[in-house]
Formats: C-alpha cells, sequence, structure tokens
C-alpha cells in the first residue's frame, strides 16, 4: 500500500470524524441552486454568494446508551450550545436514555457544483454534488486553529480502504514534545485515527477520511484533514473516484432567500480569525439581492451576535410564523445523507 499522509505541517499550510449507526436524515428544505452575484459588486473576504437552499431541519431525539451531548452534537451537525440552550438542560450533568432532545440542524447550503464535494470550513460541513444536484451532506472535523485546512480547489487523487497511517515528520514532532509515544505509522484497525476509508486529495498531504474517533467530529481538532463519521466516510467513499473535484472554501457568514418567501442567515464562528465583518456581508448581500426591506434586522443581529452557527429565519414574517413540526422521535432512516 502506498504511503497515506494525514495532515500536513503548519508552514505547509502557510505554503498554500464512537458512535453507532446514524440516528436521523439530513433533509432538504428546498432544491438546490444559487444565483450569481452582480459584477459590479465587490463581494467582502469570507461572504458566499446568495443561497436558495437550505438542509437539515427541526427534529425530536431520544437519547440512546453511550450518548453524550458532544457525541450527539456531532453526529447531527448542531452545535453544543444550541443544543443545550433549545433544550434548558444543563450541560454539566449526564443525560440519560430516554431523555428527548430537541434538534435543529439547518445549514445554509453556501454554493452548488455541477459534481463534486464541496467543504464549507467554518460551518463544518461537506457538501456533495451529483448530476447537478445535491446528493448528501455531512457534518466534518477540522484542522485546528494552530494548524488549519487549507483552502482551494482539489481533486481526489488516492482512495485507500482500511489505509495505514504514515505519520507526518511534523505530527511525529508533536508527539515528541507533548510527550506522547512517537509513532511511524498506524496499521488498519481500531487505533487508525484514519478509520477505514482513505480519500486522498491533490493538496499535498491533506485527504477526507473516516476517524476511529466520531465525536471528534463538528470539531476543529485535525492536524488539518477532513474527519467524516465512518458511516458517511463509507456512503462517500463509495461515489467519488480518482479525479472527483471539489474546493475547500472560508465563508462564515451565509444568507439564503427560499422560494416559500422565507429568508435565513447563518453565522458560524471565525475560527482561524480572519476578521470578517459579519455585519458588513449580510447587508451587502441583502441589499444587492433585494433584500434589505424584507429582514427584520434586529432579528439578524442578535443572529450575527450569537455566531452560533444554525442557520435561522430573519425575514419579517419569521414572528408570526407557526412553530416547525417536530419529526417523530428517532424515526428516520438509517442514512443522514440528504435524499431528494
Amino acid at each position: 500500500m502506498s504511503a497515506v499522509r494525514a495532515g500536513a505541517s503548519p508552514r505547509a499550510v502557510a505554503a498554500m470524524r464512537q458512535g453507532r449507526r446514524p440516528v436521523h436524515p439530513w433533509l432538504i428544505a428546498l432544491a438546490a441552486g444559487l444565483v450569481s452575484c452582480a459584477a459590479t459588486f465587490a463581494r467582502p473576504a469570507g461572504a458566499a454568494d446568495l443561497s436558495h437552499a437550505v438542509v437539515g431541519g427541526h427534529s425530536t431525539y431520544c437519547v440512546r446508551p453511550t450518548d453524550t451531548l458532544t457525541s450527539i452534537s456531532a453526529r447531527f451537525g448542531e452545535p453544543l450550545g444550541a443544543i443545550v440552550r433549545a433544550n434548558a438542560i444543563d450541560p454539566r450533568k449526564p443525560i440519560f436514555p430516554g431523555q428527548c432532545l430537541r434538534i435543529d440542524n439547518r445549514h445554509v447550503v453556501p454554493a452548488t457544483l455541477q459534481d463534486g464535494i464541496l467543504v464549507n470550513i467554518p460551518q463544518r460541513m461537506l457538501f456533495f454534488f451529483s448530476g447537478d444536484a445535491l446528493a448528501a451532506a455531512y457534518p466534518v472535523g477540522l484542522g485546528r486553529p494552530t494548524w488549519p485546512t487549507p483552502t482551494g480547489p482539489f481533486h481526489v487523487v488516492e482512495m485507500r480502504q482500511d489505509p495505514t497511517w504514515h505519520v507526518p515528520v511534523s505530527i511525529q514532532q508533536e508527539m515528541r514534545r507533548t510527550g506522547k509515544p512517537v509513532l511511524i505509522e498506524v496499521p488498519p484497525g481500531p487505533d487508525n485515527p484514519l478509520g477505514r476509508y482513505w480519500m486522498g486529495l491533490s493538496i499535498d498531504g491533506y485527504g477526507i477520511h473516516g476517524t476511529n474517533a466520531p465525536p471528534s467530529v463538528y470539531h476543529f481538532q485535525s492536524h488539518g484533514c477532513i474527519r467524516l463519521h465512518p458511516d458517511d466516510a463509507q456512503w462517500l467513499f463509495s461515489r467519488v473516484h480518482i479525479g472527483t473535484p471539489g474546493e475547500l472554501i472560508y465563508s462564515p457568514v451565509l444568507l439564503a432567500s427560499l422560494p416559500d418567501g422565507q429568508i435565513l442567515l447563518e453565522v458560524d464562528p471565525d475560527i482561524y480569525r480572519r476578521r470578517i465583518d459579519a455585519s458588513r456581508t449580510v447587508r451587502d448581500l441583502a441589499d444587492r439581492n433585494g433584500l434589505t426591506a424584507r429582514i427584520d434586522w434586529q432579528r439578524a443581529m442578535q443572529v450575527i451576535r450569537s455566531g452560533e452557527g444554525v442557520a435561522t429565519r430573519i425575514d419579517l414574517a419569521a414572528a408570526t410564523s407557526p412553530v416547525p413540526e417536530l419529526l417523530q422521535p428517532n424515526s428516520a432512516a438509517s442514512n443522514p445523507r440528504i435524499t431528494q
């Protein structure tokens, strides 16, 4: 087996996801699609174009044995803080089997591709497109601030099942500094942080892979690679191939205008501190798309200040709209990928 490398050094960056089966489906709120922005407007750094699609939704999940708030957050792709607040629970106290939680894991689709993989780093989400349609959306784990995931276009250059992890020298050095055993390589098996599936990227040293620690998904803890829940990695691995294109983007501010008149705003943490002006970005997007007069700006500013990372309605009609109907507890299909 050829060498499989996970993570690259911070210098290289500068030069250029114990869970069980999935517990609920990602739901497409509306058909995907994006409108191009007029060329006369200069798009602020970190801003995506106006979206017309949202994934995820409101549901109820009843806790199962071995669940933790962290593992539930990672599996659903909803920030832990949002789950705590929505359910008025004390995060210092353990949850218990049978306890039912309200889940809201709506996310704005930041862009569309004809085919391929789109990863939005601040959002901690991966979107897979096939035949001009969104086929799946998954939470991912990404690089920590001191070892960030790079941005830019890529294509898949390597596909390995049950890979051996050949530990990069930079990570060996980190192991030595922190007093951990220095590993040269890790064979396939339960101790391999790559999980069972590796999709190497044309960005040298980086890849999309599974994990032996599912609760680490939806966090910024890796050495730059993109972690998927083991089941999600298996699904994606079966559908990509050598040459599959993709792009890694950095867009913490996302605005969506849906065909039914809803306007949703998602503001994710500026994890790599790129000094994104969220307020300006939202106002510019609204202005150039004729949405300014339809937005509840007080509510929009609340979303911006919280930076929680859940798509939230900010249109003027949102306050008078009925509470969304929840899905039945744990009634979902076994695969959380989006289905049309």
